[in-house]
């Protein structure tokens, strides 16, 4: 991994917020593309936000990248682009938590702060045998100061990637390697028979159903109709279609009946063609999506054309969009529905 031994803490920061809540194999490639295209921050802090967005494209968590953006323009323009070398004013940046700011303070300065992230959770909940909720207050205390206490203070740069890489690689969360592993004498969870059901979490995950119907609406130009996604919430900044949300999956007919859909269409006369539901799973969420293809003569004047832009359909892998639609345009697969 390119940013193992790195000492420069733009490069640090750039993986550990790319590698936030993503996996090592997923996230390597961003992490590539970043460097190339942003090798120092001020480089990245100049960029517009939508090649930004667009490089982050399919990565998910699009938070992070709003913060990153806005973080490296603070870096560049309030600091001169030096990077903060006290833990508590790297934990100050926009974007950067605990872990985050453990992370760089150790590699890149080795100062002597611990890393406590699902790996290291994972390791320290199994050897100690330790089935404090590790989402819950008391727990979080608990294990950050075991982890505190642990750390070797000569080399924390190096004891904290060797406990991460350790969870990453021996101590997985499924079917770890317990007999191989050289943790296996000293690992209390082992001798308890409780590996697989150390780390504990208090609270269980509900994801909430949420029913997308976008409309793609196309001319006999190749013309077709998006916007940017400014409110907050998922995807924001990012470009998507018209979108009208409804509590279950609906049939062309109840759509047309709607009043949004009149609002967009106006009085054309137009048939809805579906396409096959598209799905995407959000941390709280899950998406489920239909794309309605309509066709029509002329956009330019439609109702809805001043709260969209006219784009050619050819050009919309200049925009970013969410890894639903993107995933859509790149599947082609339009059918109607019997």
């Amino acid at each position: 991994m390119p940013w193992k031994g790195e000492k420069n803490p733009y490069l640090i920061w750039l993986s550990e917020i790319i590698l936030q809540q993503t996996r090592v194999e997923q996230g390597l490639p961003y992490f590539e593309k970043f460097k190339r295209e942003f090798p120092e921050v001020h480089d990245l802090a100049r960029a517009p936000e939508d090649e930004v967005m667009k490089l982050w494209e399919g990565l998910g968590y699009y938070s992070r990248a709003r913060n990153l953006h806005s973080t490296a323009k603070f870096i560049s323009e309030s600091l001169n682009g030096v990077f903060p070398k006290e833990y508590n004013n790297i934990l100050a940046l926009k974007g950067v938590g605990p872990y985050t700011a453990a992370a760089i303070a150790s590699f890149a300065y080795n100062l002597p702060h611990a890393v406590v992230d699902g790996n290291v959770y994972r390791v320290l909940s199994r050897v100690f045998n330790i089935d404090d909720p590790i989402d819950s207050t008391i727990g979080k205390a608990k294990f950050a100061k075991l982890a505190d206490v642990l750390l070797d203070k000569a080399k924390p740069g190096v004891y904290n990637q060797a406990i991460m890489d350790f969870g990453a690689t021996v101590c997985v969360p499924k079917k770890p390697d317990c007999k191989s592993c050289p943790m296996q004498q000293g690992c209390k969870g082992f001798k308890k028979k409780k590996v697989e059901l150390l780390p504990v979490k208090s609270k269980k995950m509900v994801r909430k159903k949420r029913f997308f119907n976008y409309l793609v609406i196309k001319d006999k130009k190749g013309m077709t109709l998006i916007n940017k996604r400014t409110q907050k919430g998922i995807w924001q900044n990012f470009y998507d279609l018209p979108l009208k949300e409804t509590d279950k999956q609906n049939s062309a007919v109840e759509l047309k009946k709607m009043s949004d859909w009149k609002k967009w269409i106006g009085k054309n006369v137009f048939e809805l063609t579906p396409s096959k539901p598209f799905k995407q799973l959000l941390t709280h969420q899950e998406i489920v999506a239909i794309f309605w293809e309509v066709n029509l003569a002329k956009l330019e004047k439609l109702p809805m054309q001043t709260d969209f832009a006219l784009v050619n359909w050819s050009k919309l892998s200049n925009f970013a969009f969410p890894k639903i639609i993107d995933n859509y345009l790149k599947d082609n697969s339009l059918y109607l529905r019997l």
